[in-house]
């Protein structure tokens, strides 16, 4: 089950080779959102073309849209890439994991984070069913973490311990040089207790991290304008911005930790100004 038109398949090409088994007492849950990144994209680029000529929204009914949201096979590559290595990343720091393959569903954020808490209420059966076997799951994004954390246990039963893979990282492959400004996740940052996470990974590999307490304060760091994207692309594009031209100040490189920051961020990025995951600054 998944928010947009894209081949389950999608969801699950990041795994190939790796020889991870099926499920089992740990298993790393990605609820497919690295992997919808281009396919969001492409969605949020016809809505806003759709809003300011009308008559676009009603050429494209859904037997059309899954053509019309197709991304680039490259930016597939690179989401499935950040996926990838953060299930290498963890193998190398010891963590032994198994994944949900094809049964893996979307963990419903959007439908939460858009206000729809009674068809979150009937979907989260959805998501405790599929992860009911784990005793542990590891999340890689913070919409994910959050639902899991705060939002599911409101309404089903959830045993399991969840924890994310930037706190389980041991070492990391790069050992580089340089600054880079970091835009952090809001939800990382205020509400997980994740804010040192991710500065401390950059630190172990060696790279900088570029700071302001006006731009990169817990009060006064800016939203990527990722939330609204999905119904005022507009808006959210001119917050996305606004909140790379203050970056681009600390930094010609802004990393992120989440894959809606890293896609709004990136749309919106003017030349000279690079927007990468902190997994590929780290490795």
């Amino acid at each position: 089950m998944l928010p947009l038109p894209v081949d389950k398949g999608t969801c699950t090409r990041w795994a190939s080779g790796l020889g991870l088994p099926r499920g089992g007492d740990t298993i790393i849950y990605t609820s497919c959102l690295y992997q919808l990144v281009p396919a969001i994209n492409r969605l949020v680029s016809l809505i806003d073309k759709a809003s300011k000529v009308p008559e676009l929204a009603r050429l494209a009914p859904m037997g059309l849209m899954k053509s019309l949201v197709k991304p680039s096979q490259s930016e597939l590559d690179r989401m499935n890439g950040i996926v990838r290595s953060i299930a290498l990343l963890l193998k190398k720091s010891g963590v032994e994991f198994g994944y949900l393959y094809e049964e893996e569903p979307y963990s419903g954020a959007l439908l939460y984070e858009l206000g729809f808490e009674d068809a979150f209420r009937e979907y989260s059966a959805v998501v405790a069913r599929a992860l009911s076997g784990a005793k542990r799951v590891i999340t890689i994004d913070p919409h994910t973490h959050n639902i899991l954390v705060n939002v599911l246990p409101k309404f089903q039963r959830m045993d399991a311990e969840v924890i994310n893979y930037m706190e389980l990282i041991k070492d990391v492959d790069k050992k580089g040089s340089g600054a880079v400004a970091i835009h952090d996740s809001c939800l990382y940052s205020r509400y997980l207790g994740l804010r040192e996470a991710p500065r401390k990974l950059l630190g172990n590999a060696g790279i900088e991290v570029k700071e302001d307490p006006y731009l990169t304060g817990v009060a006064t760091s800016m939203c990527c304008g990722g939330p609204v994207e999905s119904i005022n692309p507009s808006l959210s594009n001119s917050i996305a911005r606004v909140r790379v031209a203050g970056l681009s100040k600390l930094s010609q490189v802004i990393v992120t930790a989440c894959p809606i920051c890293l896609a709004n961020l990136s749309r919106n990025a003017p030349s000279g100004v690079k927007v990468i995951d902190l997994i590929e600054a780290i490795s």
